[in-house]
C-alpha cells in the first residue's frame, strides 16, 4: 500500500464538551470547526476523510458541507472505541491505514497527516504511528499538560509522560538541552513534546478496546499506554515544527478564529 494515496482519515466527534459544550459545531470563519478539520485533512494524501460522530447534529452539518460522516454510539468511553465502531461500519480491517486526526484540530498540517501515516508501511513492527516535536521552553517540559515521549534509536516509543522526561539527574530544573558546552553527551537532543494524532492498523484498532486498561494509563491518563503495556510498539515521527493551536477552550476558539478571520 501507498500510504501517501491509500489510507482512510477517521475524525472522532463528540458533542459533548465540559469546557465548550457543542464543541464540533463551534463556528470558524463560517464553517463549523469540524468541518474545517475535514477539509484541512481532505488536502492530506488520505483517499478517504470519515467524520465518526456521536450526534446526529454533527453528521447532518457535515453532509451540508460535503464531508463524509457516519453516526456511532453515543456511550463509547474513548476516541479509540469511537473508531474503531467506525471502522467496523466502513469494512476497514487488517493492515489497512487509519489516521486518527482530532476533530478539534482545524489548524492541522495535512504534511503531518501524510508523515504519520507513512510510519506504519515502513515500520512493520510497530501496531500504531504517532508524532512528536522538540521542546523548546524549560516551562512545557515541566508542564503536566504538555505530554512527553521518550523514543529508542529507531524512533519507536519508550514511554509517554506528563512528567519532565528524561530526567536529567546532573542537570535537574534546568533547560539542560539546551546547555550542550556544559554536558556535550547531550549535544543534539531534545525532550520531545508529543502531538496527538496516530496512525493504526485497522486490524489492530478493532482489537484496540478489547485490550484491558493498563495501571500506567490510568495513573498518567494516556490511553496510548495500552498499547506499551501489552507489547505493542509505537512508530513516532519528529515533526520539525509545533503544530497549530488546537481548541479546547472558549479562549482557544477565539484564538484560532483570530487566526482564520
Amino acid at each position: 500500500m501507498n500510504a501517501a494515496t491509500g489510507y482512510t482519515v477517521l475524525i472522532p466527534a463528540r458533542m459533548a464538551s465540559s469546557r465548550l459544550p457543542d464543541k464540533p459545531l463551534a463556528d470558524i470563519a463560517g464553517l463549523p470547526m469540524v468541518v474545517r478539520v475535514a477539509r484541512r485533512a481532505q488536502q492530506s494524501g488520505a483517499a478517504r476523510t470519515v467524520v465518526a460522530a456521536d450526534d446526529e447534529r454533527i453528521a447532518a452539518a457535515c453532509r451540508v458541507h460535503g464531508v463524509e460522516a457516519l453516526l456511532t454510539r453515543a456511550d463509547h468511553p474513548s476516541g479509540s472505541d469511537r473508531l474503531a465502531e467506525a471502522c467496523e461500519q466502513l469494512g476497514l480491517q487488517g493492515d489497512e491505514i487509519v489516521v486518527n486526526v482530532q476533530g478539534d484540530e482545524p489548524l492541522i498540517d495535512p504534511a503531518l497527516i501524510d508523515a504519520v501515516a507513512a510510519l506504519l508501511p515502513a515500520r512493520p513492527e510497530a501496531s500504531m504511528g504517532t508524532a512528536a516535536h522538540a521542546i523548546h521552553a524549560l516551562e512545557d517540559y515541566a508542564n503536566p499538560n504538555v505530554v512527553k515521549v521518550v523514543c529508542d534509536a529507531r524512533g519507536l516509543a519508550h514511554y509517554f509522560s506528563r512528567a519532565p522526561i528524561p530526567h536529567a539527574r546532573d542537570h535537574a530544573g534546568t533547560a539542560w538541552w539546551q546547555a550542550a558546552p556544559a554536558a556535550p553527551a547531550l549535544a543534539g537532543f531534545a525532550p520531545l513534546r508529543h502531538i496527538g494524532i496516530y496512525s493504526y492498523r485497522a486490524g489492530f484498532l478493532r482489537q484496540f478496546p478489547a485490550l484491558a486498561p493498563a495501571p500506567t494509563e490510568a495513573i498518567e491518563a494516556l490511553e496510548q499506554l495500552r498499547a506499551l503495556w501489552h507489547g505493542h510498539r509505537i512508530a513516532v515521527h519528529v515533526a520539525a515544527q509545533a503544530p497549530g493551536p488546537g481548541v479546547d477552550t472558549p479562549a482557544d476558539l477565539e484564538r484560532v478564529r483570530a487566526l482564520l478571520a
